[in-house]
């Protein structure tokens, strides 16, 4: 599953094309496993079917790159830009997300023959532009719009499978941590006082809200070495922590009392036993391991009950200064957090969960929206979304950096999403 662009390549024309059809053929390599019947279901308006994100996928490439760049392009159908498109205004009138699962056409054969075709004209088209940046750098953008998709392929089949009481298998061989696994001990990591600089420096590829690059001051903080594990969030839930509101934030008080929360997403006590959902299927639940698919509101919430704090992310990326860009991610073929290890400090910091911030997603000082598809991207969404940070076990590994933004409403729990503490010295 490794996605990266080969160190050695005989031309720039091939290692393009190369990270080109290696990210294009692993979002078909990650529906494998699944029915066809897999394919069409909307287990919730945040989740599109399966078929969708892949259609929506070669839609993007078609749309933004081949309809403008590529003279005499014939699309493969005309009513494709009201049926995938996501929430681009400047394109048109489109199916609402959450109708996105009453439609069964397109079939998911003409699916996979539309992203054939789309395929067979983009090699065409690098080929021909070899060498124009402007165009190089957009395709590189949607390569990395699908990367995102990917993820959303992992998180929304596991929703899907998560909500059939049959409680379906994605993959029964994948490999699981041993329950039995000492716990890594958390420590504290200080963080002294000064004038930091966060955001993309201008090297390789970031979207555009890590950028620009500006100075911000930090007072001494300290942050855990280590993401908050399952056996901690535990005693939260045992402490009564989800009857207690005065850990809560309004909001999320209110939020918890409706959706009728009372431990993350996919936990369920089978007699008197914690187990939860996995791509795996049914696990016994490791203490060990990191919470994962907890909202903003719960992490805020634990945070309150240790006496702890959520980290700002510019706390959590000063963090990552000599950190190399490793860990349990999409490449370990975990598809699962994993406990923490002995080998850095702090650890975790890529991989396993996006870590949630208390930041929310708004410009850098000196942002400008930029017009067409790139404002629209990530621009026009710097509103009611909390910023998180580093990257899941469903992140391939050329995707993540130490800049990236990822961004979600403050209730949302589908995701890999977990812990990390910071505190004030």
């Amino acid at each position: 599953m490794l996605i990266t662009i080969p160190d050695s390549q005989p031309s720039k024309e091939l290692s393009l094309s190369a990270y080109y059809q290696q990210v294009r053929q692993l979002s078909e390599q990650i529906c494998q496993p699944l029915e066809i019947e897999d394919y069409v279901v909307q287990s919730m308006p945040d989740a599109s079917p399966i078929k969708w994100h892949l259609a929506h996928t070669a839609w993007f490439f078609e749309t933004f790159i081949l309809v403008p760049y590529f003279q005499g392009y014939s699309v493969f159908h005309p009513k494709y830009d009201y049926l995938l498109n996501s929430y681009y205004e400047s394109l048109g009138e489109r199916v609402a997300a959450a109708q996105r699962g009453t439609l069964s056409r397109p079939t998911v054969a003409e699916v996979y023959r539309y992203r054939a075709y789309v395929d067979e004209v983009m090699q065409s088209f690098i080929a021909e532009n070899l060498g124009n940046s402007e165009l190089e750098s957009l395709i590189i953008i949607a390569l990395h719009h699908e990367q995102q998709h990917q993820e959303f392929l992992f998180t929304n089949i596991k929703h899907i499978f998560g909500n059939n009481p049959l409680r379906p298998v994605y993959k029964p061989d994948l490999p699981t941590p041993n329950p039995a696994s000492v716990g890594k001990q958390l420590d504290w990591l200080d963080y002294p006082a000064q004038l930091y600089e966060i955001g993309h420096d201008g090297e390789g590829f970031a979207f555009d809200n890590e950028q620009p690059r500006h100075r911000v001051y930090l007072q001494d903080y300290q942050l855990a070495s280590r993401l908050v594990t399952n056996g901690e969030y535990l005693e939260f839930i045992q402490a009564g922590g989800y009857n207690n509101p005065d850990y809560w934030l309004s909001e999320g008080w209110k939020t918890a009392r409706y959706q009728n929360w009372k431990a993350p997403l996919y936990w369920e006590q089978i007699d008197g036993d914690w187990w939860l959902m996995t791509l795996g299927g049914m696990r016994p639940l490791n203490e060990n391991e990191p919470v994962c698919h907890v909202s903003f509101y719960e992490a805020d919430a634990y945070a309150r009950w240790a006496g702890k704090r959520l980290p700002t992310e510019a706390e959590w990326e000063i963090a990552t200064t000599n950190v190399p860009v490793e860990g349990n991610l999409l490449e370990s073929g975990m598809l699962h957090p994993a406990p923490a290890t002995e080998n850095t400090q702090p650890d975790q910091l890529f991989g396993d969960v996006w870590e949630w911030t208390n930041s929310t997603h708004q410009p850098y000082p000196g942002y400008r929206l930029e017009a067409g598809i790139v404002g629209e991207y990530n621009g026009k969404l710097m509103c009611n979304r909390l910023v998180l940070r580093g990257g899941s076990c469903v992140t391939p590994l050329s995707h993540i950096r130490p800049t990236y933004r990822n961004f979600y409403p403050p209730s949302t729990r589908w995701q890999f999403t977990g812990i990390r503490l910071a505190d004030t010295c």
